[in-house]
């Protein structure tokens, strides 16, 4: 007699439902109410009394506005661009220096004819800052640029609100201490998982160390390059934390009346709790904009991947 096979496919769709609940209450849920807002003119007034904030929240009911709050953001009294300006650039002062030196780290700690001693310990001081939080990094570096601190004993004047790029070196410096032990993590785990037997060919042949990285290495971690790339991207994109912090929300110093340290989610964190419409909008534009992006490597990394195997049938 033939026994009935056992399906066990549908305890995996089982298992699923508890993250699509999750996904749909706290994830789905929220980005459409975002889109919707966004189209909306909806604000709250807090109110005051004897010059200071009351409790009761008065509310006023949401009225369709179309793109007025898109024209708003993308008006000409705007911060909208210094404020991407700023975002970008603080991003790539940390990004830049963040991929070379875990790229060099994650190197030299696969590299077995180094033979480095103690590399637990590097790696776990590597990795401690992505521990500690960001606001204890940004208080710390606070205290150092201020007025008092040592680093102002050092050049002579507030790092932090006297100077644009001074002020945008120190947070894209935080976010390189923050993250760059992480990053070196992921691309290790990508070197480690090429095949070994490539480099002793390799070796063998003849190839210098330098032209095993360029024409080994590198190809083979691509997809972890691009996937350290898109989310570096996003996180910088949302970046609030560090420079909100070391300028208590202001985004000083402020030249020529533009703040140089306001970030685009501090724009939605001011509006968060009086102007919901545009900062709902701004979030979709963030959305939108990090969607392109994302898409856009993929797309970039699957048609090199295409040409490569068309290259590789037609040797």
């Amino acid at each position: 007699m033939k026994r009935k096979s056992v399906s066990y496919a549908k305890w995996g769709y089982i298992f699923l439902i508890p993250f699509f609940a999750v996904y749909c209450v706290f994830h789905l849920y929220p980005l459409l109410e975002t889109f919707y807002y966004s189209f909306m003119d909806y604000q709250l007034d807090k109110g005051s009394m004897q010059g200071g904030w009351t409790r009761e929240v008065v509310e006023v009911v949401p009225k369709w506005c179309g793109l007025d709050n898109y024209s708003s953001i993308f008006s000409s009294g705007s911060d909208f661009f210094q404020t991407v300006w700023n975002t970008v650039s603080m991003w790539l002062i940390g990004f830049i220096p963040q991929i070379l030196v875990s790229l060099i780290l994650a190197v030299w700690f696969t590299d077995l004819n180094l033979k480095l001693k103690a590399q637990g310990f590097f790696k776990t001081v590597i990795y401690l800052p992505n521990v500690i939080m960001a606001s204890a990094i940004a208080f710390l570096f606070y205290n150092l640029c201020s007025k008092g601190g040592a680093l102002y004993d050092v050049f002579g004047f507030d790092v932090l609100a006297e100077n644009a790029w001074s002020a945008r070196a120190v947070v894209g410096f935080i976010n390189f201490i923050l993250w760059y032990g992480n990053t070196t993590i992921l691309l290790m785990a990508a070197i480690m998982g090429v095949d070994p037997s490539l480099y002793e060919s390799a070796q063998i042949d003849g190839a210098t160390s330098t032209d095993i990285f360029w024409k080994i290495t590198m190809p083979l971690i691509r997809p972890i390059l691009s996937f350290v790339l898109i989310t570096s991207l996003i996180g910088g994109l949302q970046m609030y934390d560090v420079p909100s912090l070391i300028t208590n929300d202001n985004g000083n110093p402020i030249v020529e009346g533009k703040p140089m340290l306001k970030t685009l989610v501090m724009i939605i964190q001011t509006n968060k709790d009086g102007d919901i419409g545009k900062a709902s909008a701004l979030s979709v534009l963030i959305f939108i904009f990090t969607l392109i992006v994302g898409l856009a490597m993929m797309l970039t990394s699957e048609d090199n991947d295409k040409k490569k195997k068309k290259k590789k049938a037609r040797g």
